[in-house]
């Protein structure tokens, strides 16, 4: 911890959405050299989904930097929470998660998190660890220490309320549990998407009425999922996993919208500014390929999440797929049973469902509607048509979904 208090602060600033404050923040850092101890830097994350993706690791990045700066880090995994389920930026009450598929997913979070940070120097904590002592009175002591006239203050809530849609109280209590982990863990910073902040300002009011010191709260941009519009997120299927296949991350990054390329390179690459900004008028000016800026950013995502070894070779794989407009070397094999046959075939809307292509027979409709599935080499546009069972079929779904059908009976 050889750097000036003024110069992290510099660090720390760069791609971070708002500081609260700036000036609390240069007077912990400028403590932390004096005393030679490093501030408790607190990051939480739900287990509500399998898997760590894009939008997880803004935030998780500028942990990394806090951790490279010497600070300690507290990877707090909200195994308690994530049964609440956080209600930020939501229209509707979270369905809670159960204790199983927390754990589950937990786990997988434990693994994904040191693609990014250092094990070694990265603490990771259970929320349940005091929350399942505090029982129902220490529930109701925490309760009592803010206003449903000041949960009202969120927008989320404040709509709800508003258009008559149902709050559960348990909803109320998510904030103050995150907040009261703060007090539990003495954070001298908290980070969060910029979705989070009314649940980090929470957690500065209970450590003061608590007697702590309050918190740093450190917010970051929120990374629109590959849809361009709404917020990255495993639920609305716009996500990016950083465990994924590196084909499947090259496929999806190829995927955006041009307009987020930019934005991409500046949130989950550590491309510095001045190349992104040339970056940027280099498409503006017909010089670059959008197309090519993708494959490039992709292979940056690719070389971080897996290896750059793994980088060359899907992007290899991918340019000859689909610039090429061969086949990949590996095709998921679709077995077909007696009984998803009728009159001769297999109606070709089912064989999109049982294939995974599409999650109900709207969704395959639709994609059939759009042009979207090719059988045989074929472009189908008819609902009704029925795949016979005579022999295999190739059908291709959209730019990156092979599937070799097969007769099983």
């Amino acid at each position: 911890m050889t750097m000036d208090a003024c110069r992290q602060l510099e660090i720390l600033r760069e791609k971070a959405a708002e500081i609260i404050t700036e000036e609390e923040l240069l007077r912990k850092l400028e403590r932390s050299l004096r005393n030679q101890t490093p501030l408790n830097i607190k990051l939480g994350l739900d287990p509500t989904a399998p898997d760590l993706h894009l939008g997880h690791t803004v935030v998780i990045q500028k942990l990394r930097q806090f951790q490279e700066l010497g600070h300690k880090i507290i990877f707090l995994v909200g195994d308690f929470t994530g049964m609440i389920g956080d209600p930020s930026g939501k229209s509707e009450t979270r369905k809670p998660l159960t204790a199983e598929e927390v754990r589950e997913n937990a786990e997988t979070y434990r693994k994904q998190i040191f693609k990014i940070l250092d094990p070694e120097k990265t603490v990771i904590d259970f929320n349940s660890r005091w929350m399942s002592q505090v029982g129902a009175q220490g529930l109701i002591e925490l309760a009592a220490k803010h206003t449903v006239a000041r949960m009202l203050e969120r927008d989320d809530f404040k709509k709800r309320y508003e258009e008559g849609r149902p709050i559960g109280i348990h909803e109320f209590l998510y904030p103050l549990i995150q907040g009261y982990d703060s007090v539990m863990l003495h954070a001298d910073v908290e980070l969060g998407g910029t979705d989070q902040k009314f649940n980090l300002l929470v957690g500065r009011d209970l450590q003061r009425d608590y007697g702590q010191e309050p918190q740093v709260i450190l917010t970051t941009p929120i990374l629109e999922g590959t849809d361009g519009v709404q917020k990255m997120s495993k639920s609305l299927g716009n996500y990016i996993g950083i465990d994924e296949p590196p084909g499947e991350i090259i496929g999806k990054i190829m995927s955006i919208p041009d307009s987020l390329i930019p934005r991409y390179f500046q949130l989950v690459t550590s491309l510095p500014i001045g190349e992104i900004e040339a970056l940027r008028r280099r498409m503006e000016e017909g010089e670059l390929n959008p197309r090519d800026a993708k494959m490039q950013l992709a292979i940056e995502l690719v070389k971080i999440y897996h290896s750059p070894e793994a980088a060359k070779a899907a992007a290899a794989e991918f340019n000859r797929v689909f610039r090429e407009k061969g086949l990949p070397d590996e095709i998921a094999e679709v077995g077909i049973g007696p009984d998803d046959v009728e009159k001769g075939g297999v109606w070709l809307v089912r064989l999109l469902v049982l294939c995974s292509a599409a999650k109900t027979n709207s969704e395959a409709r639709r994609l059939i509607a759009q042009g979207a599935v090719d059988l045989d080499g074929e472009t189908v546009r008819e609902i009704g048509v029925r795949v016979a069972c005579d022999r295999s079929h190739l059908l291709k779904v959209g730019k990156k979904g092979f599937f070799r059908i097969c007769k099983r009976f």
